[in-house]
C-alpha cells in the first residue's frame, strides 16, 4: 500500500511539473507556433461570444493562437518577469494576427511572458514566425463544410512548404473539427522536430471544416 501511494505521488508531481506555472522566463528548449483555423473556431466558441474574429468582412482563416514558448518536456506559462506588460495600442496592433486584441493580450500574459523578451519583441518574433508559414490557399477556396481526414490538411502544409518534415507539424481536432496546425521551431524560428509530448496528430477521418464566410 505505501509503494502504491509512494508511486501515486511521484505520478503526480511529474504530471503536474508539465503545466507548473510561474517558471523563471526566459528558460526554455523551443516554440511551437499554433495556428488555429478561424471558422471552425467561430462555429464553435466565437459566435456565441460575438467575437470581432469572426466578423466576415475579417475574412479570416489560419490565425495564431499563440506562440509558445516550450520545455523538451510540458512548458512554463505565467511567468515571473520584470518587463513591462504590453499597451492596449500595442496588442490592438495585433488582431490581425491573433484574432482580437484580447487574445493577444491572454497568449502574453499566459505564454508570452515566458520568452525572455520585451513584449513589441515577442509580438514581432510571432508576426516573423507567422509570416514565415504558407498557409495552404486550398482551404481558402472552399465554398462549403467538407469533411475530410486531419491527414489531408497536415499533407497540405507540407506541400506548401516542402523544408519541412512531419515529425516538425501536428494537426489537432476539437469536437471532431480540425482545430489547429502547431509547428515547432527553435528559439530562432527554424522549424524543428516536435517533442514527443507535442506529436499528437489527429487521427479523425472525417473532421469537419468550415469555409470562410
Amino acid at each position: 500500500m505505501r509503494q502504491l501511494v509512494i508511486g501515486g505521488l511521484i505520478w503526480l508531481s511529474a504530471a503536474c511539473a508539465c503545466v507548473a506555472e510561474g517558471e523563471r522566463a526566459g528558460d526554455f528548449d523551443y516554440y511551437v507556433l499554433s495556428l488555429s483555423w478561424s471558422p471552425n473556431w467561430c462555429a464553435t466558441t466565437g459566435d456565441q461570444r460575438g467575437s470581432e474574429q469572426c466578423d466576415p468582412e475579417r475574412d479570416l482563416g489560419w490565425v495564431v493562437h499563440g506562440l509558445w514558448p516550450q520545455y523538451e518536456n510540458g512548458w512554463p506559462s505565467y511567468c515571473k518577469t520584470a518587463v513591462r506588460a504590453p499597451s492596449r495600442w500595442m496588442t490592438a496592433a495585433q488582431a490581425d494576427l491573433f484574432g482580437t486584441s484580447g487574445a493577444a493580450w491572454y497568449q502574453w500574459k499566459k505564454h508570452g511572458s515566458c520568452a525572455g523578451l520585451e513584449a513589441a519583441v515577442y509580438y514581432d518574433l510571432v508576426r516573423e514566425a507567422y509570416g514565415a508559414v504558407n498557409r495552404p490557399e486550398v482551404f481558402r477556396k472552399l465554398d462549403n463544410p467538407v469533411r475530410l481526414p486531419a491527414s489531408v490538411v497536415e499533407e497540405a502544409f507540407l506541400h506548401a512548404n516542402p523544408d519541412w518534415h512531419p515529425d516538425m507539424l501536428t494537426i489537432t481536432c476539437k469536437s471532431n473539427r480540425i482545430q489547429e496546425a502547431r509547428l515547432c521551431l527553435t528559439k530562432d524560428l527554424e522549424p524543428r522536430k516536435c517533442a514527443r509530448d507535442v506529436v499528437r496528430d489527429c487521427t479523425a477521418q472525417r473532421a469537419l471544416l468550415d469555409p470562410i464566410k
